[in-house]
């Protein structure tokens, strides 16, 4: 918010940001998919789960009030967090331009009670080898700190092939003249928000409807490199029709869920 906006009252506002990360994997046989999905898993346990949403609180100036986690068999967690208001210093507070927001060790800005949460979706399928993970965070925040501020540590937390990452603002709040303000921060895109090593390493697709504040942006990993996709085997055991099949099964695999839909 700039210096010059001036509120009545409180900044009834809501910014809503949902972030999904998609991780793929080929495992041929059973052992091996099992493995993976376990190694998932333990690797995104709730437990931390739970420190990976304690830093997003932090970065986006807020203090814990309560956390619910569940670890679920066979597989799978879910972290939900209720968060207030944290008092910051006065040069903090309006920290709202766009630009990616820091990693854990400085907070920038405020807000009032709302949540953050997360949940974990592992996936296979015996038949083609393809493994899939998904993992979705909602960070929800009332007043004038936007969630988008917290995109830069959420996405250097997670190996993602593909992101989607949708913002919405909904609500209004007046300022002192009684005019209703259904938004209170520029935002052109979700990409504004985004680190330059990240733009540079991800094909991104936007879908803007600026008249509802809504905004949605996709990315799609663009390097590929078949060793970083093989659980349990690597490139030089298999044969070169072996490789180029699985990595146009992994390719297919991704182009399908960035563009949501199955090619036939």
């Amino acid at each position: 918010m700039s210096d010059q906006l001036r509120l009545h009252g409180f900044n009834n506002l809501t910014s809503s940001l949902s972030f999904n990360i998609y991780d793929i994997c080929y495992a041929q046989t059973e052992e091996q998919r099992k493995a993976y999905i376990d190694y998932i898993d333990e690797l995104y346990n709730a437990e931390r789960l739970t420190q990976i949403l304690k830093d997003v609180t932090n970065i986006i100036g807020a203090h814990v009030l309560n956390i619910a986690r569940q670890d679920y068999e066979p597989h799978g967690a879910s972290v939900t967090i209720l968060i207030a208001e944290h008092e910051l210093e006065e040069q903090d507070a309006t920290q709202t331009e766009p630009g990616p927001g820091p990693l854990p060790e400085t907070v920038v800005g405020h807000l009032d009670k709302s949540h953050v949460t997360v949940h974990t979706y592992p996936e296979s399928h015996p038949d083609n080898g393809i493994s899939t993970f998904r993992l979705d965070i909602d960070v929800s925040t009332c007043g004038m700190i936007s969630p988008l501020k917290a995109l830069n540590y959420l996405i250097h937390s997670f190996d993602s092939d593909i992101v989607t990452m949708d913002y919405r603002v909904r609500g209004f709040t007046r300022d002192v003249d009684g005019k209703k303000l259904f938004i209170d921060h520029d935002i052109t895109s979700i990409q504004d928000y985004l680190a330059e090593d990240t733009k540079r390493a991800y094909q991104m697709v936007d879908v803007n409807v600026y008249q509802e504040n809504m905004f949605h942006t996709k990315m799609l990993l663009k390097d590929f490199e078949l060793d970083n996709y093989l659980f349990g085997t690597s490139r030089r055991e298999l044969t070169f029709e072996e490789a180029t099949n699985i990595e146009g099964r992994l390719r297919r695999e991704m182009l399908e869920i960035f563009y949501s839909r199955n090619f036939d």
